[in-house]
């Protein structure tokens, strides 16, 4: 693929991507009501272990957990998605939390992608 690339047989039109990808951003709360619409669905019959805190699935609450709050670069954005995936990817948690660990990584996708499109760093 990366072949491909350099050889100028595939073009990639950036501006016309970025543009797209920043029309888009206006549906980012329908698609985040139904992202955790599905999620509460997915995880209803869940069983966590005693004595067990779930990690939450709320937007706000993965939004305080990256620190979203405060004001960030690209470069501390992406630091961010790195540290979050490394800490909750669903092949790094218990078996029984992955459909959870998952869900957390869809929300905290889309946070930092709707905070890197306000910041105008978006991809």
């Amino acid at each position: 693929m990366a072949d491909e690339l350099h050889s100028g047989r595939i073009r990639v039109a950036g501006e016309a991507v970025a543009a797209e990808y920043r029309e888009t951003g206006a549906d980012m709360a329908a698609e985040f009501a139904a992202l955790l619409e599905q999620a509460r669905a997915a995880l209803a019959d869940e069983q966590p272990l005693p004595q067990e805190v779930l990690p939450p699935i709320d937007p706000d609450a993965i939004a305080a957990e990256l620190g979203l709050d405060r004001p960030a670069t690209e470069l501390d954005l992406s630091r961010l998605r790195r540290s979050f995936a490394f800490a909750n990817h669903p092949d790094r948690v218990a078996p029984h939390l992955r459909q959870r660990a998952m869900i957390r990584m869809q929300v905290a996708n889309m946070l930092i992608d709707d905070a890197q499109r306000k910041t105008g760093t978006g991809r």
